[in-house]
């Protein structure tokens, strides 16, 4: 609408994000952890920093009220210092910084957490996530961009009690969880892989011609 009304362009076209759904899918060989949670991201971005001082703050304490045992994976380059910290002291809380591959760590974990606070932009992560059929908690600004929908393909929460209590739901009930990544991942492959998002942009391309 923007493009339309300041650039007087008759049509616009949109091509939806997309991920590589071939290569983002579980390998069934790793080993399960049913208590930990992942995240994944450049850390030293504002955004993502934010992201996992309210998590590690406001809402890891509560979850761990009612399971004891849960842990954050944070895989991503250059973690801010006080993570680091955090993580020597605080056993429940692993830093990976840079990895080669982030899937077996998406793959292991028992649910995939999106925080953000601010940011813009598009959640590549939540697809990646979602072909790799995890079950996903993050905040509207998290999922911000992009067709999902709480309850169906992810869980959607924007204070510390709801984001906690939508986690503890997950990890207690393992099979609701694996049922909401599977949604997840059908979605994903159907409307959102790399084949379709090309054969759409190749429709737009043949639209003006």
């Amino acid at each position: 609408e923007l493009m339309q009304r300041e650039y007087d362009v008759a049509e616009v076209f949109d091509v939806p994000t997309g991920v590589d759904t071939e290569f983002f899918q579980p390998s069934g060989k790793e080993e399960f952890e049913p208590h930990n949670v992942v995240f994944t991201g450049s850390m030293d971005w504002l955004p993502n920093e934010d992201a996992i001082r309210y998590y590690t703050d406001q809402i890891l304490p509560l979850i761990q009220k009612s399971v004891p045992d849960a842990k954050l994976t944070v895989v991503g380059r250059n973690p801010y210092p006080g993570l680091v910290e955090l993580s020597k002291r605080d056993p429940s809380v692993v830093v990976t910084e840079r990895v080669e591959d982030v899937r077996p760590y998406m793959e292991r974990a028992a649910a995939y957490v999106v925080p953000l606070r601010i940011g813009g932009g598009t959640r590549l992560k939540i697809y990646e996530a979602m072909a790799m059929e995890k079950a996903i908690v993050s905040t509207t600004v998290g999922a911000e961009g992009l067709p999902v929908s709480d309850g169906n393909e992810l869980r959607l929460a924007d204070t510390p009690e709801t984001f906690a209590a939508a986690v503890i739901e997950l990890l207690k009930n393992p099979d609701k969880a694996r049922a909401l990544g599977q949604r997840a991942a059908q979605t994903v492959r159907e409307k959102f892989g790399w084949a379709g998002v090309a054969k759409r942009f190749a429709e737009i391309c043949k639209a003006t011609a």
